[in-house]
């Protein structure tokens, strides 16, 4: 998968035209997600660093209960067309609307751990679904 955007130069609309049907169908939802972050005024995850106050907007890629330190954890991947983020809600078995595949928007300070961006107990908004 190619995360890195493509270049900032105006193309014509034959380039356009064959960009979009020589690029693969999760490279051209990858770019559209990227769109999305801009137009919604967040923070591209991959820009995101360690302690930073932060507003990120994505899709959920998956949901899973993973239980840290005895304590129930709802954990999801979020994407944004950049880089992933798990987001982690603690004490929480579940949260109705988070599910795979939802479109929302998440306020925060990242954390990393083992490597990977995290965003603990988010404030977040979750996205239409008319806008899908």
């Amino acid at each position: 998968m190619s995360a890195a955007p493509r270049s900032d130069k105006p193309m014509g609309r034959f380039r356009r035209m064959f960009d979009r049907l020589s690029s693969s169908q999760e490279d051209l939802e990858s770019e559209e997600l990227r769109e999305d972050a801009d137009m919604a005024g967040c923070t591209r995850i991959c820009d995101c660093q360690d302690r930073q106050i932060v507003s990120v907007t994505g899709t959920l890629r998956t949901v899973t209960l993973r239980p840290r330190a005895g304590v129930p954890a709802l954990e999801a991947e979020l994407f944004d067309g950049s880089a992933p983020l798990d987001v982690v809600w603690l004490g929480r078995r579940s949260i109705v609307g988070i599910e795979p595949g939802r479109k929302l928007i998440a306020s925060g300070r990242i954390s990393m751990s083992r490597g990977r961006r995290v965003l603990f107990n988010p404030k977040y908004e979750l996205r239409p679904l008319g806008r899908e």
